[in-house]
């Protein structure tokens, strides 16, 4: 009897560990917007409101308000001009965010290099924060705004750091860096670190392009890099 009450503690902490694991990479739940009262934002892309939208236009926000952002801010009033691209662009971007093989922190981490690289406001707004929250090193963030590489990373930061740097910056990677990111991260691990950046790639072209307005009140984070 003794034995069985011990198993089943055990059988319960585990399991207790594997929810609050999951819980802590689940996306945040907020309440889920109404599709029809979304109001979206934009400057040169004209922001459109549900009674101008095409059934095509429709359908790509009502799966973007139904999936784990819960919401439209960003790029999606610009993606809503294609809105058949748009609406599995915005799905493949929600699975590099959201289902990554690569930790959040890190995750983020790619996604701020990505931001600093295309001098991407509203990007890195968004995900400074979220990088922060997930856990990354204010100055390594702040290293990062500054075009600088950050001291004091752990391994894995490095590794992060040293890949997305190196492919962006000179469109490929070296054997040393590719077998560094291989044995920390896996195959699958180097191709969602090429995908999440592949997609901001995309917003911060989208938003950039857009002039995409920050919240009122708030002040571009990131200066010019001579």
């Amino acid at each position: 009897m003794k034995r069985l009450l011990a198993v089943s503690a055990v059988t319960l902490t585990v399991a207790g560990v594997v929810i609050v694991a999951a819980r802590a990479q689940a996306p945040a739940t907020q309440p889920r917007p109404d599709a029809k009262s979304i109001v979206f934002r934009g400057d040169r892309f004209k922001p459109l409101t549900w009674n101008e939208m095409t059934p095509a236009q429709k359908t790509m926000v009502e799966h973007l308000v139904a999936g784990p952002r819960a919401g439209a801010n960003g790029p999606f009033n610009v993606l809503l001009r294609s809105p058949e691209m748009g609406d599995i662009a915005q799905q493949f971007g929600a699975s590099m965010r959201f289902n990554s093989s690569i930790p959040p922190k890190l995750n983020e981490m790619a996604i701020i290099i990505t931001a600093r690289f295309w001098t991407s406001q509203y990007e890195w707004y968004a995900h400074h924060r979220a990088a922060l929250t997930a856990g990354l090193s204010p100055a390594i963030a702040d290293a990062i705004a500054a075009g600088k590489r950050p001291a004091g990373m752990q391994k894995d930061e490095e590794t992060v750091y040293t890949f997305c740097t190196e492919l962006l910056n000179t469109k490929h990677v070296s054997d040393a860096t590719f077998k560094m990111t291989k044995d920390a991260f896996g195959e699958k691990g180097v191709v969602d670190l090429i995908g999440v950046m592949s997609w901001y790639q995309m917003v911060s072209m989208l938003l950039n392009t857009d002039r995409y307005p920050l919240p009122d009140g708030v002040q571009p984070e990131l200066k010019p890099l001579n």
